[in-house]
């Protein structure tokens, strides 16, 4: 696991996570295929206490949450590191009253793609 690219250990303690055991099982992948994503910068993880792990805020009813993926990519195309874009998505944005990541399953999604895309760019 040590070849996975993981952002620094930066969530919020608040920020419920799953491992990638767990993550796979929700997506309904296999864990090598978990491991493709991650390493394909279509989605982020961290490292909390050591362990490789994915917030619970990028998974949805099926899957990953709507959004998720092509908002990494943007953030990374756009000259984010994995670092500040996992920063970035959860550090609450005061007018919106939520992190970005939990605001993709609101309302405000359409509204954080387009602060990320601003941002990004």
């Amino acid at each position: 696991m040590g070849s996975l690219p993981l952002s620094i250990d930066i969530l919020p303690a608040d920020v419920p996570v799953l491992d990638l055991d767990e993550a796979a099982a929700r997506l309904g992948v296999s864990g090598n295929r978990l491991r493709t994503l991650i390493r394909d910068h279509n989605l982020l993880a961290a490292s909390r206490d050591g362990i490789p792990v994915i917030p619970e805020a990028f998974f949805g009813e099926r899957g990953l949450a709507k959004h998720v993926e092509g908002l990494v990519t943007m953030l990374l195309d756009g000259g984010y590191t994995r670092d500040e874009a996992m920063q970035w998505l959860f550090t609450e944005q005061e007018d919106l009253g939520l992190r970005p990541a939990d605001a993709l399953h609101t309302h405000s999604a359409r509204e954080v793609i387009r602060r990320a895309h601003a941002q990004a760019f």
